[in-house]
């Protein structure tokens, strides 16, 4: 019973910074730590969700860093063991609502059968909404792709492939009270149709007080080589605070 005392101490307890960019603001950092227990007479399961975020913006350029950690366990099987980490940055271009982007990320996943996965790449990106409280943006472009998946528990798929990555991003706020926020991926490969990741990153926020927050999260992720799938929701308290 300790033991999940102590989990759920975390899970209420990990700060979460979101930042949003203006004049005085140009650096950022945000951490959540969410997730659920379930103990019952007949078994136990919990799934612990840990992400980081830092960024850094000029007047044409922004630099952001990704890392996030879920660990899962149903009795004594574990569900999840994921990481993934990645870095990327936007450059404004001369056109209007148009840049650039580049991209590097790295993951591993046991509910995806992932060993380890590299992706690097970049394309362009268009703002098709940008006001003060509304952002919807779309981007395509090219992702080298070197992977190591498990088949089966002991048989490695070992390839490269290159990738088509199309991103629709977005963020409304309505009133600064309700916060919708979604970050969604498709990326087929370029030589076999059949081979896509989707990634889909969809948050709604309601904020209480000037710097509290309760926010509820849904990611899925699915890998069609390897025919697995996850689906999280996840739910807390969000901290925010601007710098």
């Amino acid at each position: 019973m300790m033991k999940y005392l102590m989990l759920l101490l975390l899970l209420v307890s990990g700060p979460s910074v979101l930042a949003q960019y203006n004049d005085s603001t140009h650096y950022y950092i945000r951490y959540a730590s969410t997730g659920s227990i379930n103990s019952t007479n007949e078994g136990h399961s919990y799934l612990l969700n840990n992400a980081l975020k830092t960024g850094i913006k000029k007047s044409r350029f922004s630099l952001n860093g990704n890392a996030g950690y879920v660990y899962g366990q149903q009795d004594s099987s574990i569900t999840n063991n994921d990481f993934g980490a990645s870095i990327d940055f936007n450059y404004k271009s001369s056109l209007p609502k148009m840049y650039y982007w580049g991209l590097a990320n790295y993951d591993k996943s046991l509910s995806l059968k992932i060993n380890d996965r590299l992706q690097v790449g970049g394309g362009l990106a268009y703002s098709l909404v940008e006001t003060k409280n509304s952002m919807l943006n779309i981007s395509d472009g090219i992702l080298y792709e070197k992977s190591d998946l498990f088949l089966e528990d002991t048989i490695h798929d070992v390839y490269h492939t290159f990738r088509n990555s199309l991103r629709l991003q977005y963020r409304f706020s309505i009133h600064d009270m309700i916060i919708f926020d979604g970050n969604n991926f498709y990326q087929p490969s370029l030589q076999n149709g059949g081979d896509y990741i989707l990634r889909f990153a969809n948050s709604l926020s309601v904020k209480l007080y000037k710097w509290l927050l309760i926010t509820a999260t849904m990611n899925y992720n699915r890998n069609s080589r390897t025919e697995k799938e996850n689906l999280l929701f996840n739910y807390g308290i969000t901290f925010e605070k601007y710098f």
